[in-house]
């Protein structure tokens, strides 16, 4: 029995004036992913491509654990996206090979007041065809479920994202220009 399930998360965030605009910081790919996700559970793949290991989900009866690669890159305005490019499902053969997954997003800096803020949108959908056993249980059921498990992943991410970009900009911004007013400019005779 082949499922959709499917779910959309909005974030606005306001950004605290600092030394250095966010657009700059935004340009970072690698930042913004440790920002979504433990460090830990990211691969490096290339400048733009990463591999990112959930934690393991619970569904219905089943216990899997996603591995998503992911595209992430920067426009010079400082909007940043995300797409997803490949995933496996650790845990459940049966589902590895009918699952898949299409993630897309998006973080763009914006005016709020004299404050620049972000907004963004991420929408998540997973294809699959459930094993056998879960054929007796009613689809509204599995929808129900599904679309809640999808929310709730999108929710800790935007959670995550809330509190570990600002504090990661935040020491950005002043490493950098910690580095940049520590520069010896040689003088020109």
């Amino acid at each position: 029995m082949s499922t959709r399930f499917s779910a959309s998360q909005a974030v606005e965030i306001v950004v605290p004036e600092q030394p250095i605009p966010i657009q700059h910081y935004l340009r970072q790919p690698q930042r913004l992913v440790n920002a979504l996700v433990d460090p830990s559970r990211v691969e490096h793949l290339s400048s733009e491509r990463f591999r990112l290991t959930m934690r393991p989900l619970t569904f219905m009866t089943l216990s899997i654990q996603p591995t998503v690669d992911i595209k992430v890159w920067a426009e010079a305005n400082g909007t940043i996206y995300l797409q997803s490019q490949g995933c496996e499902i650790r845990g459940v053969d049966y589902i590895n090979q009918r699952f898949a997954l299409n993630l897309k997003g998006y973080l763009s800096p914006c005016q709020v007041g004299s404050n620049t803020g972000l907004h963004g949108n991420a929408d998540l959908e997973v294809q699959v065809e459930l094993p056998p056993p879960l054929w007796l249980t009613p689809k509204p059921i599995l929808e129900t479920a599904g679309n809640g498990l999808l929310k709730s992943v999108l929710l800790t991410i935007k959670q995550r994202l809330q509190h570990q970009l600002l504090a990661d900009y935040y020491a950005w911004a002043s490493d950098t220009e910690d580095t940049d007013a520590g520069l010896i400019i040689p003088q020109v005779p």
